[in-house]
């Protein structure tokens, strides 16, 4: 039944450029891990440098602050209010147990035993339990533990470095106020700028004075025997109530 079907399997040849191919290529580039995180890995391997004066820094450092101050107060807050006093400070409860845990936490009191007694005891240095003791640090010793690879080294005139330092000046507030320094303690007068010359030409236009001449400020002389002249006073006669 399948033998037909297992000799033509052997003879069967699909074109690498057909649509099913290329599709199906494009699906496997799509659902790859590799491809989707290979930005991401290169970004990581060319490193940063983050500024101590950069907003996100300084915004971090402020939201630790005002969380911890919280988390310091929180306990004194809710217990405000409800605290009764006693005559000793061995009456009360609270301060005879902050008092026994300050006496176990005491640095000094804790090595006591110890201190007087180190200059008892005398161990020869070749015995089995330093031995031990000397290769468990060996072990467990950070520094043998840590082999720290070389450090990456960029160049000063590639492209990413320049972007970088390019980004880093302008989200520096430090720079980015760096040009006013120059302005500051400099006294400044308003005669001359933008807004006094502008209102000066706008009086000028709005001016009634400098807008209109009045009549009597010119200095002509009429001619009384101008066509003009001659029958406005004609027509003033015939006009005239009193003629």
């Amino acid at each position: 039944y399948t033998e037909a079907w297992d000799a033509d399997k052997t003879s069967i040849h699909v074109m690498p450029d057909t649509p099913t191919i290329l599709l199906a290529k494009a699906n496997a580039a799509n659902v790859s891990h590799k491809l989707y995180i290979q930005a991401w890995e290169e970004a990581k391997k060319k490193g940063y440098d983050l500024r101590a004066d950069a907003i996100p820094i300084q915004s971090a450092k402020a939201s630790r602050d005002i969380a911890s101050d919280y988390k310091y107060k929180e306990t004194h807050e809710k217990e405000k209010g409800h605290y009764i006093g006693c005559r000793t400070a061995q009456e009360d409860p609270k301060l005879s147990w902050a008092a026994r845990a300050m006496l176990l936490q005491n640095d000094r009191i804790y090595r006591k035993a110890y201190h007087d007694s180190k200059a008892q005891v005398h161990i020869p240095v070749d015995a089995m339990s330093v031995q031990a003791a000397k290769e468990c640090q060996t072990l467990v010793s950070d520094i043998d533990y840590r082999q720290y690879l070389h450090q990456w080294t960029c160049l000063p005139d590639q492209n990413d470095v320049i972007h970088a330092r390019k980004a880093y000046d302008l989200q520096s507030d430090n720079v980015y106020k760096s040009d006013l320094e120059w302005l500051r303690g400099i006294g400044w007068l308003t005669e001359g700028s933008v807004d006094v010359v502008k209102a000066k030409k706008a009086q000028e236009l709005l001016n009634e004075r400098l807008y209109r001449t009045r009549p009597e400020e010119m200095k002509f002389t009429s001619i009384t025997d101008a066509p003009d002249v001659v029958q406005a006073k004609i027509n003033a006669l015939q006009m005239s109530d009193v003629r």
